[in-house]
């Protein structure tokens, strides 16, 4: 949005990444559009401007990319991704919240906003204003974080990286290795795509009204594909079959969930390797394109 607000306070210069990102210019917000009366729309506003500045230096975006955004809320991101990108394009529900980012927004030349829900809305519709983007950047509505980043990186091929606010627990998902408690087949599903490349967490505080839950902001950057996207999906379900019982062996659990025979089963792991009599989480996320590669050669 422009160039950055600067506020002298000598001896040094302090840079404002959102100005926003503050409880007054927040509240003052919500009270001209006339929104400080609905509990702040269930939401928690992000109201300080050292988090924002470390979003935007982990998401160290190009300025000519295009960013996604999901949940922009009044706007306070979105303001520093104006500033930072060469264009935004965001998501929001709320039509609430269409007049507001209109106005806190003015001064960003090339920002569309696309009111849709983030678990329904189409590719098509996310690259129609500026074409694809390359980076997904938001703090992300908690209740739909994880389906929304896995979503988008199976629905947006362009999308090189998402830098994401999350519920601290989701974050541990995203970033669990194998015989945590944290690790299960979301994490598997989201590591055939990408990689977790930095995190840092958010103090309650810097939230108004504070959520009862600790944040953490999470880059994850893609993986080149190394297989075809059918060998994904099928390790994607194999994954989901693997711990949807996960106090069993992965083998009983596939077995009560997958229409295959035993034999074919027991082919499959012989075929890629894998002791069937483990449980799910102390594979890596590996051993189930691997498995997915040995049903495969069964057909």
């Amino acid at each position: 949005m422009g160039s950055p607000h600067r506020h002298d306070n000598h001896p040094r210069l302090i840079v404002t990444t959102s100005y926003l990102a503050t409880p007054r210019a927040t509240l003052d917000v919500l009270r001209r559009h006339e929104l400080h009366t609905k509990k702040h729309l269930g939401q928690h506003f992000l109201v300080d401007d050292n988090v924002v500045g470390r979003i935007i230096e982990l998401a160290a975006l190009d300025p000519s990319q295009t960013v996604l955004e999901v949940g922009p809320g009044i706007g306070t991101l979105t303001v520093a991704l104006c500033d930072a990108a060469g264009a935004v394009v965001a998501v929001e529900r709320d039509e609430r919240l269409e007049p507001v980012l209109i106005d806190t927004t003015r001064a960003c030349e090339r920002f569309a906003l696309v009111h849709a829900d983030a678990t329904t809305v189409s590719a098509q519709e996310i690259a129609a204003p500026f074409g694809a983007p390359t980076a997904m950047v938001a703090n992300l509505p908690y209740q739909v974080a994880a389906t929304v980043v896995l979503r988008f990186f199976e629905m947006l091929p362009q999308l090189e990286q998402t830098t994401v606010m999350v519920q601290s627990e989701v974050a541990d998902r995203m970033t669990a290795g194998p015989n945590t408690k944290a690790y299960g087949s979301y994490t598997v599903k989201l590591r055939l795509l990408a990689q977790a490349a930095g995190r840092f967490q958010v103090a309650r505080g810097c939230f108004l009204p504070p959520p009862r839950v600790d944040s953490s902001v999470v880059r994850l950057e893609r993986m080149e594909a190394a297989e075809d996207l059918t060998l994904l999906r099928e390790a994607a379900r194999l994954a989901d079959a693997g711990f949807a019982q996960r106090r069993k062996t992965i083998r009983n659990s596939m077995r009560a969930m997958l229409t295959v025979s035993d034999d074919s089963l027991d082919a499959a792991f012989a075929d890629a390797g894998i002791d069937g009599m483990r449980r799910a989480e102390t594979f890596h996320p590996g051993t189930f394109i691997d498995l997915a590669r040995a049903f495969r050669s069964q057909t």
